[in-house]
């Protein structure tokens, strides 16, 4: 039984939502998105002003439909009135981040030649060091998968640490060669 998709979801005020169909649009303060919701499973509106996540049966593709709808849900309304933050780091000698304005970055990481990002509508860069940036946005698997990009730019390495990581992400270290 989903023990998520059952709780209602409160509606902030300033949040607007609107049913028309299998179609959920959320507009915010920051903001509006767009959900087309999975078949068999339905959003209503209670009387105490919350939405409601339903499903009709207890197959097993509604089971699973049914909590991921009521999460991207919430996640929205989160995303409109709060937002979504990654925050990256760069470890490396000469390793670094520059600001090009709020919608690209470019990177020197080793590489021969300098590393230009440029980033997906409704997502914004903030550069705090040259080697502490963040990532922000509404959407929060757009934030997740921008942030999960740049970080494969140059992953951390095993043996020194060095690469893209996320803010406070543990490396596992490896021993290196053993001397004579």
């Amino acid at each position: 039984m989903s023990r998520i998709g059952r709780l209602p979801i409160a509606i902030p005020s300033g949040v607007d939502v609107a049913l028309d169909g299998r179609k959920v649009d959320v507009k915010g303060p920051k903001g509006s998105l767009t959900l087309t919701v999975a078949e068999p499973i339905s959003i209503e509106k209670n009387e105490a002003g919350q939405l409601e996540v339903s499903r009709p049966n207890d197959e097993r593709e509604s089971r699973s439909l049914h909590g991921l709808t009521r999460t991207l849900v919430n996640n929205m309304i989160v995303g409109v009135t709060e937002g979504y933050q990654k925050k990256l780091e760069i470890v490396g000698v000469g390793y670094r981040v520059i600001a090009k304005g709020p919608q690209q970055l470019e990177f020197a990481l080793g590489f021969s030649h300098p590393v230009i990002i440029d980033a997906p509508e409704g997502i914004t860069f903030t550069v705090e060091t040259p080697t502490r940036f963040s990532v922000q946005g509404i959407d929060k698997q757009l934030v997740g998968e921008t942030a999960a990009n740049i970080r494969k730019l140059r992953k951390p390495e095993p043996y020194k640490g060095k690469g893209v990581r996320y803010a406070g992400e543990h490396v596992r270290r490896k021993a290196g060669k053993a001397g004579k």
